[in-house]
Parts: structure tokens; C-alpha cells; sequence
């Protein structure tokens, strides 16, 4: 009979073990509501875990592109949490306040079915990237907020109140975006908000007004968590400065985190590091 020592028996017991508590199933296109003859979907990622807590996931790509298939957080499925990745209204297809109204709409489902689908929806969070970041943000600052709450789904009677907020190099203040561009960044940011406002934002003010976090803050806002690039030449770090700062002038709890030298995304955002931080975050901020 083939033995193996000890110490490696324990360590292969160790690895099945941290693999099955991390990954349990996918589920994929569950249909959270209807926009027209449109169907939105999600899909659930779920750790090993009796009832973990949930994080909603919204992807970037301008506003304009981009799928739910695109989670790069998913490494914080090893830390005991559920991952709901939504896809949402491009501005290609429906302009602001759209985005908003789906994401909520998605939280109201997954509130409503939390027992069938096997989550803890007591407190929730969100998170996303880029644009993602900037609709995390807007939807985590928004509880209440009528005009972007919106009447999708079939589930108006639950919450879509969030609990606490990661935002990762996305933007907080579109009507200074503009202004703390690069040239290469504007190449993006011009078309991309047209899309998104149906104008820029000068001459959609009250519009960019309402698609901006930081017009929104009160006392009872969700702790956050913002990491930017320092050399981001497509989302300007200073947006996210600009909420860290109304942020701390209001009182509330906000960690913000700066990569000296990186770009706009990109793997060390989501390495073990800042997984770690992420994940120590939301176990602080989600007491369930």
C-alpha cells in the first residue's frame, strides 16, 4: 500500500478543505426583472457556506459595454461571500437613470428570494469596477432615492438599501469629470457620457447632477471603500478624491486607497492584497 508522510496527508486534507468552503456553485441568467421585452439577468455565485452574506457585482466598460461574465472580484468567494454579478441597461440601449433602476431592481429580487436561493440579504453590499464603480457608489448613496429607485420587477415592496460600498476607479462627480481629464482620457469620457446623459454633462446639468454620488451624501450613508490608480489616465483619480473628501466632510466612514503607479484597472487591483482588504472591509461592515 502506497503511504504518504503525515504532514502531507494534512496538507491535502487542508487544500479540499479550503476548496470545497470556497466554491460551491453558479448559478447563471436568472432573470430578476423586465425592461419592455427586455430580460435582466444575474448570476449567483455561491461559496460553501450556510447563508453567506451577499455582495452585488456591477461590471464596467463605459457605460456602454461590458457583461456580467466579468467578475474579477471573484477571489472573495474564498472569504465566505456570495457574488450576484447583474448585468444591467447599457446606455446604448437606455439612457440614466436606467442603470440605477435595474441594479435596484435586482437587490428588490434578490431580497425576495433570498431564501431560495440560499443568501443572507439582511445587510447587503456593492461593488464594481469603472463604471461599475460609479453606478456602486450611486446606488450605495441613493436608499430611498425615488427618481432613481425606478418600478422594475415584481418586488417593489423590498429594500434596495445597501449596507456598504466598494468602488474601484470609478467616478463620483460628472459634472468635474470633464474638467480632470487627459487628452486620452477624453477620448473616452466625451462619447461615453453622451451616451450615457444624452449630452454632455453642461448641457444635461441636472442629469449629471443626479448620475453623481457626490450629490447625494447624508448622514446615513454606508461606510466605503475607494482604491484608485494614482497614474489613471481614463477615470480621474481625483474622483475618487472628490467623494473620499465629501465623505470624511460629512462625517461618515470612508477608506480611501491609492496604487501610486497604476493605470486604470488591472491585476493588482484584485490580488491577494487588495482582496484581503476587501474582504476585511465587508466582514467589518456587514455584521449579519
Amino acid at each position: 500500500m502506497l503511504r504518504f508522510p503525515s504532514h502531507l496527508m494534512k496538507a491535502l486534507l487542508l487544500l479540499c478543505l479550503l476548496c470545497t468552503s470556497a466554491f460551491a456553485d453558479t448559478q447563471e441568467d436568472i432573470e430578476y426583472a423586465r425592461a419592455g421585452d427586455l430580460s435582466l439577468k444575474l448570476d449567483l455565485h455561491r461559496p460553501q457556506a450556510e447563508n453567506p452574506p451577499l455582495i452585488v457585482y456591477v461590471h464596467g466598460g463605459a457605460w456602454r459595454a461590458g457583461t456580467k461574465s466579468d467578475v474579477p472580484i471573484y477571489d472573495l468567494l474564498g472569504q465566505g461571500f456570495a457574488i450576484a454579478s447583474v448585468d444591467y441597461r447599457l446606455s446604448t440601449q437606455a439612457q440614466f437613470p436606467a442603470q440605477s433602476h435595474d441594479i435596484k431592481a435586482a437587490i428588490r429580487f434578490l431580497r425576495a428570494n433570498a431564501a431560495r436561493l440560499h443568501i443572507n440579504t439582511n445587510q447587503v453590499a456593492i461593488a464594481g469596477s469603472s463604471a461599475g464603480g460609479h453606478l456602486a457608489a450611486l446606488v450605495g448613496v441613493t436608499n430611498g432615492q425615488k427618481d432613481l429607485e425606478g418600478k422594475l420587477g415584481d418586488h417593489l415592496d423590498q429594500s434596495s438599501d445597501i449596507d456598504c460600498i466598494i468602488s474601484l476607479y470609478g467616478a463620483s462627480n460628472l459634472q468635474t469629470i470633464l474638467g480632470q481629464s487627459t487628452e486620452d482620457g477624453l477620448e473616452v469620457r466625451v462619447p461615453a457620457l453622451k451616451l450615457l446623459l444624452g449630452g454632455l454633462p453642461n448641457q444635461q446639468p441636472d442629469l449629471a447632477r443626479l448620475a453623481s454620488p457626490v450629490a447625494h451624501l447624508d448622514k446615513k450613508d454606508p461606510p466605503l471603500l475607494l482604491i484608485h490608480g494614482g497614474a489613471d489616465p481614463q477615470m480621474p483619480p481625483q474622483q475618487s478624491e472628490e467623494l473620499a473628501k465629501a465623505y470624511t466632510a460629512a462625517g461618515l466612514t470612508v477608506t480611501h486607497i491609492v496604487l501610486p503607479t497604476s493605470l486604470h484597472g488591472g491585476s493588482e487591483f484584485y490580488d491577494e492584497k487588495r482582496t484581503q482588504i476587501m474582504a476585511d472591509f465587508l466582514k467589518k461592515h456587514l455584521t449579519n
